[in-house]
């Protein structure tokens, strides 16, 4: 759980989900308590994750990981969720051309490329759409002007080939902030979000499905974690699409 909620930042609650409902509430700790509570799928009812441009990453990733998981035939997974509210000059930055760049070369990773050739590939004619949302807010044409008037940099103005930009958008990429641990982490207009799947080593047996059969008749008409794989992949993206604005 450390590998997604950093102990020091100041995140309000914490959530645990599975997508379900039967056992998945926690009594809140109480007000001014030091206690940190994970709440669960029950507790987060009636609130919303708000990603605004960020959300379309967020649920082809989710759509990604649960059918890795749905392949390897494994159930029984969370979603960690927390946030914490965004100080004001965090809310609506402008990026400067050298955050670009730097955050860019951080979230394509690929060490065959010099940082500035990153740059001038990603902003390519054929690649508007990917770096429309990975920039999330920075003006894509006022990108360019930057771009197109640093000649000192030798920066180059072709395109990405086509499969260069097919492979970057297959491995849903995206502009990752500065800040511990990116790849956990999604700015809304107010709140940072802490995201990440956790407990993957719940295998589908045969004591499984027996488990499964029991808790169709234990909990009819209500949902449960011990469920197919298919089924638990499927209900977890239901859950991010439908708690998500």
């Amino acid at each position: 759980m450390q590998s997604v909620f950093y102990p020091d930042e100041r995140i309000l609650e914490r959530y645990d989900i599975k997508g379900c409902q039967v056992n998945r509430w926690t009594e809140p700790a109480p007000e001014g308590s030091q206690v940190i509570v994970v709440l669960k799928d029950l507790n987060f009812e009636g609130n919303s994750i708000h990603l605004g441009q960020q959300r379309s990453w967020l649920l082809r990733q989710v759509q990604l990981d649960t059918q890795f998981l749905k392949e390897l035939n494994v159930l029984d997974y969370s979603l960690l969720v927390a946030f914490q509210p965004l100080h004001a000059d965090e809310k609506g930055q402008n990026l400067s051309f050298a955050d670009i760049i730097f955050r860019t070369t951080m979230s394509l990773s690929n060490p065959e490329n010099s940082l500035l050739t990153s740059v001038s590939g990603i902003v390519g004619e054929e690649s508007d759409i990917l770096v429309s949302e990975m920039v999330a807010g920075v003006d894509l044409y006022r990108l360019r002007e930057l771009n197109s008037g640093m000649e000192d940099l030798s920066l180059q103005s072709s395109s990405k080939s086509d499969s260069d930009v097919a492979r970057i958008l297959a491995q849903n990429r995206r502009l990752l902030p500065r800040c511990k641990s990116p790849l956990h982490l999604l700015d809304g207009p107010e709140f940072r979000y802490f995201m990440g799947i956790i407990d993957l080593f719940t295998v589908y047996s045969f004591r499984k499905r027996l488990e499964h059969l029991w808790k169709c008749i234990r909990y009819r008409d209500q949902t449960f974690s011990t469920v197919s794989p298919s089924d638990y992949a499927r209900r977890l993206c239901q859950w991010v699409e439908s708690h998500t604005v």
